[in-house]
Order: structure tokens, then sequence, then C-alpha cells
């Protein structure tokens, strides 16, 4: 390996290293709701401090980010959230029973890094009437409890949706191309 490519991730670590500080010193700031010199030190002494006392497990990154297909995502999702609370509103206040409610199970076969499907669970979770129950790491199947699941069309919808979602974060994060599996994906310590 040259210098070059062995000095790449290093810089890398140095630029993330860089934003996790400066990233939880404005969190400090912004509790404190003044800047002040004496907050902006503050807030570097304790994020020095989180960093170096509760250092967060490396996350490998084994795919390469897409930033088109990754703003058609945030589109979509939005979408999604839109749509969503709209059919969960008129759902708390139509008339009628209340709509038949199920735990389906979503296959995501596709999403190859737990990063990537820790998002898709996100994705599902903050979309109003559905939330994620289970995840079966292994066999990459998610369990979800959907609201409104009384109709074969509502059903073959969420489905769409799911898969939807799914080849959109394929695109933005883990496309086959792009996918070089982590030191200890090889080694077999997934």
């Amino acid at each position: 390996m040259s210098a070059r490519a062995k000095k790449r991730p290093q810089l890398r670590h140095l630029a993330l290293r860089t934003w996790l500080l400066l990233f939880l010193m404005l969190v400090w700031v912004l509790l404190w709701g003044h800047v002040t010199v004496a907050n902006v030190a503050s807030g570097l002494i304790v994020a020095v401090v989180i960093t170096v006392l509760l250092p967060l497990p490396s996350v490998p990154v084994e795919g390469r980010l897409h930033p088109l297909s990754l703003l058609k995502l945030v589109v979509l999702v939005a979408y999604y959230l839109l749509l969503s609370s709209y059919q969960v509103a008129w759902m708390a206040i139509r008339p009628g029973p209340p709509p038949l409610v199920a735990v389906l199970r979503a296959n995501v076969p596709a999403l190859k890094s737990d990063l990537v499907l820790a998002l898709a669970v996100n994705i599902f979770n903050v979309i109003p009437g559905s939330i994620v129950l289970e995840i079966d790491q292994a066999r990459r199947i998610l369990y979800i409890h959907v609201i409104d699941v009384g109709s074969e069309r509502t059903v073959q919808r969420f489905y769409r949706q799911v898969e939807q979602v799914q080849r959109m974060l394929v695109a933005a994060f883990e496309r086959e191309s792009d996918w070089k599996p982590s030191a200890e994906r090889e080694a077999g310590h997934t």
C-alpha cells in the first residue's frame, strides 16, 4: 500500500474527530443559549472529555456516499412523512371504526451494512403509522407495526414503500460498484 493510500484513512479519521468535537461544542453552546468565549471554551473541554472518556466504537464505512441519490432519498422520505401524517390525521378524525393494524414482515436483503440497516429502521420509525418492533439482523428482516392494513391495496402500498426506500438507500450508500467490505466483515466477524 502506498504512503498516500495509508495517509487517506488517517486524514479521514482526523476530520471525523474534528467534526465530532466541533459538533459537541456547538451543542454545548446551544444548550447555554449564548455564544461567549467561556461557553465555546467550556464546550470544547466537555467535548474532549466526552470523546476521551466515552469513545464510540468505530463504524466501518463500506460503501460510498452519492449526494444526488441521497438528496432523492431525503425528498422521498419527506414525501412519505407528509403523506403518512395526512393519512394518520384523517384516520384519527374520520367517522367509523378504527383502522385495522398488523405487524408485517419486511425483507430488506439488499442492505449489506448494519449502518444502512439502522438508517432504514430509523426512516420507518419516523414515518407516521409505522414502527419497527423487531430486527432480524442476520436475515435482514424487519417486523413493522403498521396502521391501516384493511385492504390488499394498503398492504401492497406498504411493501412498495419498503422496496423503494431500500432501493434508494442502496443507491445512496451501497452501490455494488463502490462496495468494499470492511476488514471485520472479510474476517467473518459481522
